[in-house]
């Protein structure tokens, strides 16, 4: 089995490669760690390969804020510089001078 390092980091702000949504970086598979169920449910032409870094996000779009999963394949940097208004991010996360997020520290492991 060969372990990929992950292109992006916890506390990255990322948007999607081809769909209007953005979000920062919570947690990360090294591979993909959901249910077959959920990976079958994205039609064929779009499915991200399995043996790829997968990305838990606090997201955003122009209308709500949910929680995604994320191939790594699909994610961009989000360099705008613009806040995430998303709830949990404030919960979690303090905001950088660089625009990135980092664990607050009586969350850290």
């Amino acid at each position: 089995m060969i372990v990929r390092k992950a292109k992006f980091a916890i506390g990255q702000v990322v948007k999607h490669r081809k769909f209007s949504f953005r979000g920062v970086i919570y947690d990360v598979d090294p591979e993909f760690a959901n249910t077959d169920e959920w990976l079958m449910s994205i039609p064929a032409e779009v499915r991200p390969r399995k043996n790829q870094p997968f990305y838990h996000l606090y997201a955003e779009n122009a209308e709500t804020e949910y929680v995604a999963y994320v191939s790594e394949q699909n994610l961009l940097p989000d360099e705008s510089g613009d806040p995430i208004r998303h709830k949990q991010v404030a919960d979690r996360f303090d905001k950088t001078k660089t625009g990135t997020y980092r664990i607050k520290p009586h969350l850290g492991h």
